[in-house]
Formats: structure tokens, C-alpha cells, sequence
């Protein structure tokens, strides 16, 4: 089987099994097994696929026909300016949460903490961005807490990670404290995708209850763990932007809401003043 025909059998195969995107995902996959950016399959040598390239997309489409997500399958998603590698133990990076990492940038801090860390793909996209800042990522996941470190490590970012619970054992004042929480309620959570329902971790999409758990915790605490003039960031489903902001409001805090690309919004911004 050729490139040009592997291509065409992974699409079909995808199509049939109703994976949206059927032809890109396919692409993907091929291309990590080749090793090459995807836009390249299409100007490279048609050549025959080795027998241990064909057996391993073979594998890897019948995969996704079940709906294990792509970054699952090749093990990483690029994201930002770096590729982090992903596993079941973490949710997959999603491009809206740039906008988090755009407005972070937009803000004066060299000390950032990040809770619920996951990869590490927020965390470590600022401080990539951002040398000689210092900064810590939590997870109660200590699965994630190794992804997220070797993350790290591979894209040469100097970070803490450790467990916890929230705030829990976090005593160090910070500039700019981010998060992307679990955020989807109970009652949303079999109207998801099965890419998402049935492969990444519950633990870090929902709270079991109405979603904003996470959120009542991080308002809470936020000004005691932050130095004077910092601020939160935090993403939000794109219909929670006026619950949250009333929790930091409630807190003491000023909030504006930031929208996404696609213009919905995404993004919460916390500061206290006095």
C-alpha cells in the first residue's frame, strides 16, 4: 500500500466508522507514524508503506474508529508554540485555551501558579514565553503530574509541580494564578462527544455537580495567594461567563470576560484592589 493509497483507505475507513474529520484524522495519524508533519504527505514520495508502518496505522485507525482521540493515539498535540505529549491521564490541549495563554501574556508577572495542571501545557506555554518567570503546577492527578513533568523537561522549561488539592499546601504569593478547571456539570456530561465521554478523564472534566465547584474554591482563595496587583485567569464553558465572574465579584474582586476566536467566552480575569 502506497502513501497516496493509505491515505485514501484511512479516510474511507473513518467516514464509515463517523468520525468528523475523517480525512484529516487519517492524516494525522499517517503522518505521525511516518514521522512528518501532516501537509507533507502530500508532496513526498509515494512510496509503498514498510510492512511495520502498515501494521502500526492499521492499529491506530481502528483506534480512532472507536473513538480514541488522535493526541491519545500518536501521544502528543501540539499546542501554542510546543508539542506536549498526551496520555489518558490528561485531557487533550484544545486551541481555545490559547486565548487564556494570549491574555496572560497581555498581563505584568514573573511568578505564576497553575492549578490543575494536566499536561502542563498552560504552564509551561508561559513560561516558554516568558524566561526567568517563576512557576508551579498542581494536579491532584499524580499521572498527570508526570506527564506534565516530563513536558517540561523535553521543551527545557524549569517549573515545580506537586500535589495537590486546589490550594491545598500552597503558601507561596504568586503574580498571576491560571486554570482550566473542571467545568462541565453532571447533567452535561452524556450529551459529549464519545472522544471525550468515553477516553479522557472525568476527574478533569467535570465536578459532578453544576460545574462551577472548582471555581467557588479558586475565588475563595485567589487574594490570599496572590501578590498585590495580580490577577486570575481562568477558562470557563463558553455560558459560564456570568456565574463565574460573580463569584470573584462576590470575593471582592473586578472581572472582565475574554472571548475566544470563534467569539464565545472563554477566559475569566480576576484582580483584587487594596
Amino acid at each position: 500500500m502506497t502513501i497516496d493509497e493509505a491515505r485514501r483507505v484511512a479516510a474511507a475507513r473513518l467516514g464509515a466508522a463517523g468520525i468528523v474529520g475523517a480525512a484529516r484524522d487519517g492524516d494525522r495519524i499517517l503522518a505521525a507514524i511516518l514521522d512528518v508533519e501532516p501537509g507533507r504527505l502530500r508532496i513526498m514520495d509515494n512510496r509503498a508503506l514498510t510492512e511495520s508502518e502498515t501494521t502500526r496505522l492499521t492499529a491506530a485507525i481502528s483506534a480512532r474508529a472507536a473513538h480514541q482521540p488522535v493526541a491519545q493515539i500518536v501521544g502528543y498535540r501540539d499546542f501554542y508554540a510546543h508539542r506536549f505529549r498526551v496520555t489518558s491521564d490528561t485531557l487533550d490541549p484544545r486551541p481555545e485555551t490559547e486565548t487564556l495563554i494570549d491574555a496572560a501574556l497581555q498581563l505584568t508577572w514573573s511568578s505564576v501558579l497553575d492549578m490543575g495542571t494536566g499536561t502542563g501545557a498552560i504552564l509551561i506555554s508561559l513560561l516558554a514565553a516568558r524566561p526567568g518567570a517563576r512557576g508551579q503546577g498542581t494536579d491532584i492527578s499524580l499521572q498527570a503530574l508526570e506527564v506534565a513533568r516530563d513536558n517540561a523537561r523535553r521543551i527545557g522549561v524549569a517549573a515545580d509541580f506537586a500535589q495537590a488539592d486546589w490550594y491545598q499546601g500552597i503558601d507561596a504569593g504568586f503574580d498571576l494564578i491560571v486554570s482550566n478547571p473542571p467545568y462541565i456539570a453532571a447533567e452535561e456530561m452524556s450529551g459529549l462527544s464519545p472522544d471525550v465521554l468515553n477516553w479522557e478523564p472525568h476527574l478533569a472534566l467535570t465536578d459532578g455537580a453544576d460545574g462551577l465547584t472548582a471555581y467557588r474554591t479558586i475565588a475563595a482563595g485567589a487574594q490570599a495567594h496572590l501578590n498585590p496587583g495580580g490577577h486570575v485567569l481562568v477558562e470557563i464553558g463558553h455560558r459560564q461567563g456570568q456565574a463565574v465572574s460573580a463569584l470573584f465579584q462576590a470575593a471582592g474582586a473586578r472581572t472582565r470576560v475574554i472571548a475566544d476566536l470563534d467569539g464565545r467566552d472563554r477566559v475569566v480575569q480576576a484582580w483584587f484592589h487594596g
